[in-house]
């Protein structure tokens, strides 16, 4: 035990009733822990410095910096700052945080007065300790000192992450390898097809969003250019609100087309087609029976996970009603549940529980979906919304953990009326294509929330579509007009294609529609001129394409068709419409598909699609400004300030 602790205990066990001889020795006890105490704080040195991730730079809280083999350890504060008090002697100092490698500062010299400066940078991944052999140290007793490390011959910063590895590598050693496991499924771009053969075009709507928030982070925060495979154009698109008229009928959504020259390839037309979704309210509002479902796992333990997480959830209690009723699930390495059905008028009581979640242990996902589905089912609202809201990094690693394990779960659940809506939080291990796949066949939607103002939009900004489904299982079928059109080519939703017969099959799963949402999709086609064919195409062997007479006189460009059922339907309803020729507009186009148009040019040069034709970066910043429109929350003007840093990016590149 310390000195100064001994002596204290010493003094404060005397009795209080005190002879003139106790209180001579209380004196001279009092006399020994001054001097003590300015011994020992003459002896001891002070270690200062900051904790940063690797690849952002964001500072990291919570991380335990201690000296190997004693008891002495500091934690970082939310600045990423600590302050380490050692004795004199020589110290290995690791940095710890779950969900990160281990850095460690070996050999180094503490003497007494001493302050030594040291900025550890901790790289996402398993916890691997990595050492950083210190052969000579440069001491000074400034405060604001900077303690180097050397390899012969080259001098370098003390940094856990991979300055160190790069110098290593310089004398004949491997670099310490950059841990990132972020995950995203292979997208092969749409091809043109000929109309002639392939008339009709199907697909499942998409309101996900996700992708566009991994690709703001990557470039405004990580400073770099994302993945390709990152990029999912439609999600970019439908990231953003659009002006599109209510619905006035029956219908749970409107239908507008818009059909103008192609921004990108000026011999080429733009069909732009957006779907509004009818705005519910008050009194619409049904009770909801939620489950928040938590990742508290070890690789949750990030300011931009867990800590995130925890302020986002906190505005969707806000936001909740008396007649709602919260549970809350958590897992990692075993599920729990750490707050049964609790009403929504209950903030208080439901934020503290959230308030207390911290972040260990291993991954068991497919256990907490279990957890969490039985917990909804126990409290079914028969005519109230019944979700489960998964947060997570999405990096599964015990039990049920094969992405096509959950996906069976949540189809099964989903014919329950239990729907599930996941979000996804942190990087480096982030699984991207696994949370956007059990979203879209748990009937819910997926977004990325890597800042708070993003968890507004979410939980806040677009609460009613978050939650409530007003259509399910929406299917577009586009029938082009051989005459009209010889080619065409649908921009995005790769990953969503379905088959002809797919359509009016109703056991096919398809996207869903929440209150507000707007769905917009982008054709590019090729007008058909006389009877030519593009390379690559030929006639049949075993039959003849002709096509009818009515179809040169009708006018028409294509068909529109859509097929959805009610949230709590088993039977798909169809609408129909058309777009005709004389709607083409060369000279005047609305704000909602020069916009539109603009984010699919951005998504195009970041994927350096095939098909990106004349676009360029500063054509997409231009379009973008000029096409703001009604922009109430400032979404579009931020998409204009992520184009200009990516414009940086490139151009520096």
């Amino acid at each position: 035990m310390n000195i100064r602790y001994i002596t204290i205990y010493a003094i404060i066990s005397f009795p209080f009733h005190e002879t003139e001889a106790v209180m001579r020795i209380r004196m001279i006890t009092c006399i020994w822990i001054v001097l003590s105490n300015v011994l020992l704080a003459s002896s001891e040195g002070t270690i200062t410095g900051w904790v940063t991730e690797k690849g952002t730079g964001n500072p990291l809280a919570g991380v335990t910096i201690r000296a190997e083999g004693t008891e002495f350890s500091a934690q970082s504060d939310t600045q990423g700052k600590f302050r380490l008090v050692l004795p004199s002697g020589t110290y290995t100092v690791i940095a710890v945080l779950t969900g990160y490698q281990n850095a460690k500062k070996a050999d180094m010299v503490i003497s007494a007065g001493d302050s030594l400066t040291v900025h550890f940078t901790l790289v996402p991944g398993t916890a691997v300790e990595e050492e950083i052999s210190v052969t000579a140290i440069a001491q000074q007793a400034d405060a604001n000192r900077v303690m180097n490390a050397f390899v012969p011959g080259h001098a370098l910063v003390m940094d856990g992450g991979g300055r160190a590895g790069k110098a290593f590598a310089r004398q004949g050693m491997p670099a310490a390898p950059d841990w990132n496991t972020e995950e995203y499924a292979r997208i092969y771009d749409n091809e043109f097809r000929d109309v002639l053969s392939n008339p009709l075009s199907t697909f499942s709507i998409d309101v996900d969003a996700g992708s566009y928030g991994i690709v703001r982070r990557y470039i405004m925060n990580n400073n770099q250019l994302p993945p390709k495979d990152a990029v999912r154009i439609e999600e970019m698109i439908n990231y953003f609100h659009y002006d599109y008229p209510l619905p006035n009928d029956d219908k749970p959504f409107s239908v507008t087309m818009e059909y103008a020259p192609c921004p990108w390839e000026p011999s080429h037309r733009l069909v732009h087609i957006g779907l509004q979704g009818k705005i519910l309210s008050e009194a619409e509002r049904v009770p909801s029976n939620l489950v928040f479902l938590l990742d508290v796992s070890g690789s949750m333990n990030a300011p931009n996970k867990l800590p995130l997480l925890k302020k986002a959830f906190s505005l969707l209690v806000g936001e909740l009603t008396p007649e709602d009723r919260i549970s809350i699930v958590v897992y990692a390495g075993q599920a729990g549940l750490v707050l049964s059905p609790t009403s929504g008028d209950k903030k208080h009581e439901i934020r503290d529980a959230l308030e207390r979640l911290t972040a260990g242990g291993s991954t068991a996902g497919g256990e907490g979906i279990q957890l969490a589905y039985r917990t909804a089912k126990a409290h079914f609202l028969p005519k109230g919304n019944n979700r489960i809201i998964l947060a997570t990094d999405g990096d599964f690693n015990v039990g049920i953990s094969s992405t096509s394990d959950m996906i069976r779960l949540v189809e099964e659940k989903r014919n329950e009326g239990i729907f599930l809506t996941a979000l996804g939080f942190g990087m480096g291990n982030f699984k991207d294509h696994r949370l956007e796949q059990i979203a879209d066949k748990g009937n819910g939607n997926y977004a990325y929330i890597d800042n708070l103002l993003e968890a507004k939009k979410v939980f806040q900004t677009d609460l009613m579509g978050t939650l409530y489904t007003i259509a399910k299982d929406v299917k577009i079928q586009v029938e082009f007009n051989p005459a009209r059109v010889g080619f065409y080519r649908l921009i995005g939703y790769e990953n969503r294609l379905l088959n002809r017969e797919d359509f009016a099959d109703d056991t096919k799963d398809a996207g869903e529609i929440g209150a507000g949402h707007t769905v917009t999709a982008l054709y590019e086609i090729i007008p058909r001129t006389g009877d030519s064919a593009r390379p690559g195409t030929g006639d049949l062997k075993y039959q003849q394409t002709t096509i009818k007479p009515d179809a040169r006189s009708s006018g028409e460009l294509l068909t529109l068709r859509i097929r959805y059922k009610k949230p709590d339907g088993d039977a798909s309803r169809e609408y129909e419409t058309v777009l005709r020729e004389n709607e083409y507009r060369p000279e005047k186009q609305s704000d909602n598909f020069r916009f539109s148009a603009a984010v699919a040019r951005f998504g195009m040069l970041l994927r350096d699609s095939e098909f990106k034709g004349n676009s360029t970066i500063e054509k997409v910043i231009s379009e973008a400004r000029a096409a703001i429109g009604k922009d109430l929350f400032g979404y579009r003007a931020e998409f204009i300030r992520v184009a200009e840093t990516a414009e940086i990016i490139m151009n520096t590149h």
